[in-house]
C-alpha cells in the first residue's frame, strides 16, 4: 500500500470555486452503472413475462416491469446523494451505520420474513429489504476506519495474541487494542450473516482479507486469523449439523449436487429431476454466441428465477456469449476503476473504503457467474445491478456511490 496520511490527520487544503457537474466523479463508472440498470430493465421484463401465465400469480404482464422501473428509480437517488457525501462524513458516521446494521440484520432472524427456510427480509411496511447487504457495506467502511487510525503502524502490529497467557498484560493490550477493534466486526459480521446467507459472509472475510493486505497487515498475522477462523468454521458447522440448525443441510445438498454433475454419471438424468444450475447450462447453450434474440429466449420457463439468481444465465440465452463476456468485463473494469480511484487517494480510509466496497461489488457478480457455469456449488446471489428486485440493487448502488464519491474528493483536491 502507498503511504498515506490518516483521515484524522489529514487537513483538506481549501477548495477554489469551481463549476461542478450534476453527476461529478468518475464517468466511466457513471457509464457502467447506466449500462447495469438498463440491461436489469430489460432483462426483468423479459425474464418475468411468464409468471402472467401461471395459475398461482396475479401479476400482469407490465407489474414486474414497473416494480423494477421504480426500483431503478431508487438507485439512481440512492447513488446520487450517496456520491455527493463527503468521505470524512462517512468516517464519523462508520460505527453508527455499522451497529445499525448489525442490530437490524439480528432483528431479522426474530421477527425477519423466511425465503427458503432462511430468514432474510425485514419488513418496515413501506418498504421490505435485507439487513445483511447493509451490513456487508457497513463493515467495510468501518474496517476502512480502524485500519486508518493505524496506518501508521499496522505493518508491525500483533494483531493476534502472540501467546496463550492471555491473562498477560501484553497479550490483554494486544486483544483489546488490535484484534477487537480490527478482527472483531468482521467475525461478528460474518457470524450473523453466515446463517441466512452463506456465500454473502464468505465474500465479506474475502474482501477483508483483501484489505487487511493491502493495508500492509503481516502475511503471519492475516494466515493466522485464516487459521483461527477455519478451525472455528469447522467446529461451527459440525454444531449446526449435530442440532440441525442454520442451513448446513441446504449447503450439503448443493456441494453433493455439484460434485455429482462433474464426477457423476449424469447423462441419463430425467430433466425433471435437473439442478437449478443445470437448467442455467442449458440457457447458457441455447444462446450460442449471439443468442436468441431479445424477448425470445425459449429457457425462460426452463430456467428457475431466471430474473434473480441466474440473471446471468437468461441474459446470456437473449443476448449471447459475446455479450455475455463483455457483461461480465464490466464488472471486471468496475473493481479496476476503484483501484484506480484508491491509489489516487492521499489518506488511508477512503482509499480502503473504495477497494473494499469495489471488491464486494464485483466478488458478488463474478460469483454469480461462476456459479452459472457451475464452476461453484449454488449459492442464491443475485447479479449487481440487475437481478430483480430493489434491496440488493438500492444497497449496491449505495455501494457504488461512495465509491464515485472518493473519485469526486480527488478530483476537487486536484482542482484547489
Amino acid at each position: 500500500m502507498q503511504e498515506v496520511k490518516s483521515s484524522q490527520q489529514a487537513t483538506p487544503k481549501p477548495l477554489q470555486e469551481v463549476q461542478s457537474r450534476v453527476f461529478e466523479g468518475d464517468r466511466t463508472l457513471w457509464i457502467i452503472f447506466t449500462v447495469l440498470i438498463v440491461t436489469s430493465i430489460l432483462v426483468v421484463y423479459s425474464s418475468t413475462a411468464k409468471m402472467t401465465y401461471e395459475v398461482a400469480s396475479n401479476m400482469s404482464l407490465f407489474d414486474a416491469l414497473q416494480k423494477q422501473v421504480m426500483y431503478v428509480m431508487g438507485a439512481v437517488f440512492a447513488i446520487f446523494i450517496t456520491h455527493k457525501i463527503g468521505h470524512h462524513r462517512i468516517f464519523r458516521w462508520s460505527h453508527l451505520i455499522y451497529f445499525a446494521a448489525l442490530a437490524a440484520t439480528i432483528a431479522t432472524y426474530i421477527v425477519g420474513e423466511k425465503t427458503n427456510d432462511a430468514a432474510r427480509w425485514l419488513n418496515l411496511g413501506f418498504f421490505r429489504f435485507q439487513p445483511s447487504e447493509t451490513l456487508k457495506i457497513a463493515t467495510i467502511l468501518l474496517l476502512a476506519r480502524v485500519m486508518d487510525q493505524r496506518h501508521k503502524t499496522i505493518n508491525t502490529l500483533n494483531i493476534l495474541p502472540t501467546s496463550f497467557k492471555f491473562r498477560s498484560k501484553e497479550q490483554l493490550d494486544i486483544i483489546r487494542n488490535n484484534t477487537i477493534p480490527l478482527l472483531g466486526p468482521v467475525v461478528v459480521a460474518c457470524a450473523v450473516i453466515l446463517p441466512a446467507h452463506t456465500s454473502s459472509a464468505l465474500i465479506v472475510f474475502i474482501a477483508s482479507l483483501t484489505m487487511l493486505y493491502i493495508g500492509r497487515v503481516r502475511i503471519k498475522e492475516i494466515l493466522k486469523f485464516v487459521a483461527l477462523i477455519s478451525l472455528f468454521g469447522v467446529l461451527g458447522i459440525g454444531l449446526m449439523r449435530a442440532t440441525e440448525t442454520g442451513r448446513t443441510g441446504v449447503a450439503k445438498g448443493r456441494v453433493e449436487q455439484w460434485y455429482d454433475y462433474w464426477f457423476g454419471d449424469t447423462t441419463a438424468t430425467n430433466i425433471s429431476e435437473i439442478s437449478d444450475t443445470q437448467r442455467a447450462l442449458i440457457a447458457i447453450h441455447n444462446g450460442g454466441l449471439v443468442g436468441e434474440g431479445a424477448g425470445q429466449s425459449t429457457s425462460r420457463v426452463l430456467v428457475i428465477h431466471p430474473e434473480s439468481d441466474y440473471a446471468y444465465a437468461f441474459f446470456v440465452s437473449e443476448y449471447g456469449i459475446i455479450l455475455g463476456l463483455i457483461l461480465m468485463l464490466l464488472y471486471i473494469w468496475m473493481f479496476f476503476r476503484a483501484m484506480d480511484i484508491s491509489q489516487r487517494c492521499t489518506t488511508a480510509f477512503p482509499m480502503l473504503m473504495a477497494l473494499g466496497l469495489g471488491l464486494l461489488i464485483t466478488g458478488q457478480a463474478i460469483l454469480h457467474i461462476l456459479v452459472q457455469t457451475y464452476i461453484l456449488p449454488e449459492t442464491g446471489q443475485p447479479l449487481p445491478f440487475i437481478s430483480r428486485g430493489g434491496s440488493s440493487l438500492i444497497f449496491t448502488s449505495i455501494a457504488l456511490g461512495l465509491i464515485i464519491g472518493v473519485s469526486r474528493s480527488n478530483e476537487q483536491k486536484m482542482r484547489a
